[in-house]
């Protein structure tokens, strides 16, 4: 009896050990992980009466379809076999969507699964609700968003005064509940030829829009003189609709550089990764565009479970406003700015930096430059005022302001004749300090220092007073661009300023500023909260001439050099080209004229560049007589202002 007991037991022991080994429920619980995360569930073992995989990628959709396209993560945080029921296990499972708030939205689920019998093993099965989904979600549930606009921060100027701030406007348009249908098309004509809009495409617009729908045809400042708002009312079917937009004091203040803020085109919206939708109002140009992830803040989400009308809610973040975006604008002289350049006719730009600090305070464009800012991206030959960069390389070679040098009528280079402007004084001919070929703006004296000073060394001296080829300012800007290869005549025309020497008002300014402050200065417009903020390549211009640039940089500017440049440059106020500005006191100047071509011949570009105190002062007319009568008079009219 004894050994047969114990035959029993080495039998029982024996088919202990050649049962198979009980499978883990983790693998399982991690592929329902997956599933719920993309939506397919073809790899997920499920209970049986589940629905099958493609009605499960169905639902899932239908769910999560008014979450925007937004992707989740789910992730297998633990998985409990049940000690007392070893075929009962449970899976934490870890889902977390980014809406495009301020934090994700994250929440937990319990999946259960069993241990069930299949063809003649054993494996885990999950097993199928439709609360894996979202919280206590139930059959008939779907989510929604609903999104508050977080408010936009505003734009600083450099005393902390706020330039850009919501302001009341009117969107004007045709809203097609109030006029019959019949009406619409000439109500639509009538609207867009009083506001000098293309009739016909606005007519095309309101007709294509729905039975019920606004469409707007333009938005006004509701201050604006220019817009009679009561009188286009009395179109039958035009209404304004009172609302508010970020925007500066006035309509043109700093406009190209500042940009504007609008709904968002479909290609920001593509390119936003879903942190901006249809509808949200963003930056679309300028400074705006530029810094919009600063500025337009977080929006606020509430998710929701909805059952027709019945919701509640699953998931609340506040939204987070928008921080400003910190300038160095002074209000008051850029208006001033912007008042003298308004009659000039065609483009013009007037710059101002405060030599101490390198602040742009003034970076004004007239009205009729065509939406471009001038001031910062234009791309002009600087004339004569790229002489104190001239004097500087001449200076660098040992020569004195008493140094001597040649200024005739004329001189010859490979061929090509260069004279000085018409009008110029016969007195300052000849045999001339540098003192007074730079006062009177000597061309043919500048010119025949061509073989003492190479490209080369007039690139350096044009980048110890601030004119980068390639700078980097957190704004879009163009300083200069300067040839490192020009021989012959483009050398010699490169000492006047002229060949494929060109430059902006806003690098003209740099180099009075850098002369005003003994250094080096590098401009400084914005002080963005974060490196965040960076042009779009569209928006950063690139030379139209062919250059090559030096690779290494230049010599500092030294206070000793800066000091003969402004001893140079007031000698052009008291007995040169810029006695237009005698009335300010202790000012020191550089004017310029450069030539160039146009359909109708020789044109000239004006330029006057300025110093008066801690003010550095650049103007430019794209198309007038010379620097000293077109340039220096709005020159003569801000320092004045400024005082």
């Amino acid at each position: 009896m004894t050994a047969a007991l114990a035959a029993v037991a080495v039998l029982a022991g024996g088919l202990a050990a050649c049962s198979p080994k009980r499978p883990t429920p983790d693998a399982a619980a991690g592929a329902l992980a997956a599933a719920l995360a993309s939506g397919d569930f073809s790899r997920v073992a499920l209970t049986s009466g589940a629905p099958d995989a493609g009605r499960l990628a169905t639902d899932r959709k239908a769910v999560f379809e008014g979450l925007g396209g937004a992707t989740p993560t789910v992730t297998l945080a633990s998985v409990a076999v049940d000690p007392k029921d070893g075929t009962l296990a449970t899976a934490a499972l870890h889902w977390s969507w980014d809406l495009g708030t301020s934090r994700p939205w994250t929440y937990d689920v319990t999946a259960r699964l069993r241990l069930a019998t299949v063809d003649a093993g054993q494996a885990w099965q999950a097993e199928w609700r439709t609360s894996l989904l979202a919280p206590d979600l139930v059959d008939g549930e779907k989510l929604a968003v609903q999104r508050q606009a977080a408010p936009r921060g505003t734009v600083l100027a450099g005393d902390g005064q706020v330039i850009v701030e919501p302001r009341p406007v009117w969107r004007i348009g045709i809203d097609k509940t109030h006029v019959d249908a019949a009406g619409q098309d000439a109500s639509a004509r009538a609207l867009a030829t009083a506001l000098h809009l293309d009739p016909a495409a606005f007519a095309a617009q309101v007709a294509a829009a729905g039975p019920q729908a606004f469409v707007e045809a333009i938005t006004v400042r509701q201050n604006d003189p220019g817009y009679d708002v009561p009188a286009l009312k009395k179109i039958a079917g035009v209404n304004a609709v009172a609302d508010q937009l970020p925007l500066a004091p006035t309509r043109l203040f700093a406009r190209p550089i500042l940009g504007q803020v609008g709904q968002a085109t479909k290609e920001i919206v593509d390119a936003s990764g879903g942190a901006i939708v249809a509808g949200d109002l963003t930056g679309t140009s300028g400074l705006q565009r530029q810094y919009d992830a600063q500025l337009r803040g977080t929006p606020g989400l509430t998710v929701v479970a909805a059952n027709g009308p019945v919701t509640r809610q699953l998931f609340h973040v506040d939204a987070v406003a928008g921080v400003p975006l910190q300038t160095t604008f002074d209000i008051a002289l850029q208006e001033k700015a912007e008042q003298i350049l308004a009659p000039v006719p065609g483009n013009a730009a007037l710059v101002a930096i405060r030599p101490s600090t390198g602040e742009v305070l003034v970076a004004a464009n007239g009205p009729n430059g065509d939406g471009l800012s001038t001031a910062t991206v234009g791309q002009y030959a600087p004339g004569s005022t790229f002489k104190v960069a001239s004097a500087l390389a001449l200076l660098r070679t040992g020569m004195t302001p008493t140094s001597t040098l040649s200024c005739p009528t004329s001189v010859v280079v490979d061929g090509y004749t260069f004279t000085n402007v018409p009008g110029y004084p016969t007195r300052a001919l000849g045999t001339i300090p540098l003192t007074t070929a730079f006062a009177h703006s000597c061309n043919t004296a500048f010119v025949g220092q061509a073989g003492r000073v190479s490209q080369p060394a007039l690139v350096a001296a044009a980048r110890s007073l601030g004119l980068d080829p390639a700078p980097s300012l957190g704004f879009p800007a163009f300083l200069a661009s300067l040839p490192a290869d020009s021989t012959g005549t483009d050398h010699a025309a490169s000492l006047i300023g002229q060949g494929r020497v060109i430059a902006s008002p806003l690098g003209m300014a740099v180099v009075a500023a850098s002369v005003a402050a003994g250094r080096t200065v590098t401009p400084v417009l914005v002080k963005p909260a974060s490196s965040s903020g960076t042009a779009a390549a569209d928006e950063t211009p690139t030379p139209v001439a062919t250059a090559t640039e030096p690779t290494t940089p230049a010599a500092p500017l030294t206070q000793a050099e800066a000091d003969t440049l402004h001893q140079l440059m007031r000698g052009v106020v008291t007995d040169g080209t810029a006695t237009v500005l005698q009335a300010v006191p202790d000012v020191a100047a550089k004017t310029g004229t450069a030539e160039f071509q146009t359909t109708n011949g020789l044109a000239n570009h004006a330029w006057l560049i300025a110093i008066h105190g801690d003010l550095a002062v650049a103007a430019f007319v794209e198309t007038g007589d010379f620097g000293a009568t077109t340039a220096g008079p709005l020159v003569r009219a801000f320092l004045t202002a400024a005082g």
